[in-house]
């Protein structure tokens, strides 16, 4: 009998978006995480990913290395500085290092005026690159 694959649910994919913001936040590779945790890499991409399911026991050990609750993996949103502040983005716009670098720095800018020129100047910029796929 052929086993059919398991795709990854919304729970499965939430929780995979969540680890890797909270990775990226703290500044940690994939392979750190994973010596923390005693498992490759690779296994951690497939957290990430959602293609394989984080167990019950390994949510509390990822949410302590990360120093959050074990209910912040399961939030739609990340807390983006350190020491509790109130900042936070959606995990689904933190897939790298720079997209995270982008919405701190621009989180910090306070001058409205400011933040409106830098929302334009982006919106043309990604308006005159081309697109390529990936």
């Amino acid at each position: 009998m052929k086993k059919k694959g398991r795709r990854p649910n919304s729970a499965d994919i939430q929780i995979g978006e969540s680890i890797r913001a909270h990775r990226l936040i703290v500044g940690m590779s994939q392979g750190d995480l994973g010596r923390r945790l005693g498992v490759s890499f690779q296994q951690i991409q497939k957290y990430e990913k959602g293609m394989n399911r984080v167990g019950a026991g390994r949510l509390p050990q990822i949410a302590k290395i990360f120093d959050i609750p074990v209910g912040a993996l399961f939030d739609a949103n990340a807390v983006t500085s350190p020491g509790g502040s109130t900042r936070t983005a959606p995990v689904k716009l933190i897939p790298d290092r720079n997209t995270l670098k982008l919405l701190t720095a621009f989180g910090g800018i306070a001058h409205g005026k400011i933040r409106h020129s830098l929302v334009d100047l982006v919106d043309a910029i990604a308006k005159a690159t081309p697109k390529t796929p990936r």
